[in-house]
C-alpha cells in the first residue's frame, strides 16, 4: 500500500507533499562490514531533503542505493508508489532519477552544451543510424532535445561558456555544467552528491541559489549530501542524519540543531 502524508507549505511558500521515494530497512553489506544498518526514511514531492553526517557515516553509500549503483542486501525502496526490484543505474535514471558525484565526472574535452546534452540520452528515442542521417525524427528530436538544453544553459546562466571545452573551466564552473547535465534528464528525484564541495563562499551562494531555484522554478525534487551546515539549514525542508551507518536523527533542521545526538556525534558542541 503506498504511504501518503498530509501536503504541507514551508514558510518560504515551498509545497511538499505526498511520498515519492520510501527507504524501508535498507542494509548494504560490503563483506562483513555494514555501511549501512537497517535505516528508513522518505523524500516527499517538491521537498528539498538533506543527508548529513560525518565522513565514513554511509551517506554517499545511501545515495548509490537509490541511485541503483548498489543494490541493498535487506529492506526496500519504493519509488512513486511501486517497490522497486534491483536496478541497473540506466534503470533508475529512465525512472525518473538524475544524480551529480562528489568529484565531477564531466568529459573534459567536450564542450559545456555538449555536455549538457548528454543529459537527454533517456529522452533520445531514434536509432545511431537514424541520428547520422540526421533525418526526419532524428532531426526533430535533436532539435527538440536542444530546446530543452539552451533553456538550462539560461537558467543556470552559463550562456558564455556553452561552446567552452569544460577542461578549461573553473571549479565552480564545472559544478554548475554537471547540475545542468543532471536538470538535462528532467528528473523527477534529482541527487546532489556535496554539491558545493570546495567552492568559495560566492560560489557556494551561487550554488545554493540554482538549487532553490530548481526546487521552486521546476518543481523538482532534490536530495542532497553535503557538509556545510549552514548551507544544509538554510536550505533544506528535512535532514536525515546518519552516524556509522545509523540514523541518528531525522526531522525539520530545527529539530535537528536540537537534537542532543547529532549535537555530540556530528555538529561537535556538548550543551553545558
Amino acid at each position: 500500500m503506498k504511504d501518503t502524508v498530509v501536503p504541507y507549505t514551508t514558510p518560504d511558500g515551498r509545497t511538499i507533499g505526498d511520498v515519492l521515494m520510501d527507504m524501508r530497512g535498507i542494509t548494504l553489506r560490503f563483506g562483513g562490514v555494514e555501511a549501512i544498518k537497517n535505516i528508513s526514511f522518505d523524500i516527499r514531492e517538491g521537498e528539498i531533503r538533506a543527508i548529513i553526517g560525518p565522513n565514513g557515516a554511509g551517506k554517499s553509500s545511501m545515495l548509490n542505493v537509490i541511485s541503483g549503483f548498489y543494490n541493498p542486501q535487506d529492506g526496500e525502496v519504493w519509488f512513486r508508489g511501486a517497490k522497486r526490484p534491483p536496478m541497473k543505474p540506466f534503470q533508475v535514471a529512465r525512472q525518473g532519477i538524475a544524480r551529480t558525484f562528489q568529484n565531477i565526472a564531466l568529459f573534459e574535452g567536450m564542450t559545456v552544451l555538449d555536455n549538457v546534452m548528454t543529459g537527454r540520452l533517456t529522452h533520445m528515442k531514434t536509432g545511431m543510424f537514424a541520428q547520422a542521417l540526421w533525418k526526419g525524427r532524428a532531426e526533430r528530436e535533436e532539435t527538440e532535445n536542444r530546446e530543452v538544453v539552451e533553456r538550462i544553459i539560461d537558467f543556470l546562466e552559463i550562456q558564455a561558456i556553452r561552446k567552452t571545452p569544460v577542461g578549461r573551466l573553473p571549479y565552480g564552473l564545472k559544478k554548475r555544467v554537471e547540475l545542468a547535465r543532471a536538470l538535462a534528464a528532467e528528473p523527477k528525484l534529482l541527487l546532489l552528491d556535496e554539491p558545493m564541495a570546495g567552492m568559495n563562499v560566492e560560489e557556494k551562494e551561487d550554488m545554493s541559489r540554482f538549487i532553490l531555484d530548481v526546487n521552486d522554478e521546476f518543481g523538482t525534487t532534490i536530495a542532497l549530501i553535503e557538509h556545510d551546515m549552514g548551507v544544509v539549514m538554510d536550505i533544506s525542508d528535512r535532514v536525515v542524519v546518519m552516524d556509522y551507518g545509523r540514523k541518528i536523527g531525522d526531522g525539520t533542521p530545527d529539530e535537528v540543531r536540537g537534537n542532543q545526538e547529532v549535537i555530540d556525534a556530528y555538529l561537535g558542541v556538548a550543551h553545558d
